[in-house]
């Protein structure tokens, strides 16, 4: 694959930032950065955990001296298709981020196709707010979000809106647009 040529797992994870989290508002500050184009996409092997890790450091290392890039997605085509599995390599990376120091400098936001929060149904549709084409780990900027954030009204009720929105659009409704997501740049 050239440098030029994306992914299909990429080309996934991107067009659900566009049409899922941008187009369902999930996340109402998604949408300036893909206006922007200050989103990275890295494809990433998640069978070794080790390689994740250091995907990782190498998105940290290029978020410090690339400012123009406000977020990075390390999106994971292989490997850590297992939620549980999943967890696990993403408790590693936050233990790593903090013990590099990146603490109060980034924040993962985790996203997988199986996502569920701690104490929810598995079928509920709040889940769908953290489900993804594939597992990802977004890499944000504390203080672009925190930026973001202070110029928001209320921006404790998003999770909220949120779950309110997607129960009411339903599982089966959502599933089927990850799946088909998925299945058109296969």
């Amino acid at each position: 694959m050239s440098d030029t040529e994306v992914s299909p797992g990429v080309a996934a994870t991107a067009a659900w930032v566009e049409e899922f989290v941008v187009g369902l508002n999930v996340c109402p500050f998604a949408g300036r950065e893909v206006t922007r184009g200050s989103i990275r996409y890295i494809e990433v092997d998640g069978r070794r955990l080790e390689d994740a890790l250091v995907a990782l450091m190498e998105a940290c290392h290029h978020l410090e001296t690339t400012p123009e890039v406000e977020t990075s997605l390390l999106v994971f085509t292989r490997g850590l298709a297992d939620f549980d599995d999943y967890l696990d390599a993403l408790a590693m990376a936050e233990a790593l981020l903090a013990d590099r120091g990146y603490e109060g400098v980034f924040q993962l936001a985790s996203f997988h196709p199986d996502y569920v929060f701690d104490g929810v149904d598995d079928d509920d549709p709040a889940n769908f707010t953290n489900r993804s084409p594939w597992p990802v780990w977004h890499l944000l900027r504390e203080e672009g979000l925190e930026r973001a954030l202070a110029h928001y009204p209320d921006p404790e009720a998003i999770p909220e809106r949120n779950i309110e929105r997607l129960r009411e659009i339903g599982s089966d409704s959502l599933a089927e647009q990850l799946a088909e997501l998925k299945a058109r740049f296969r």
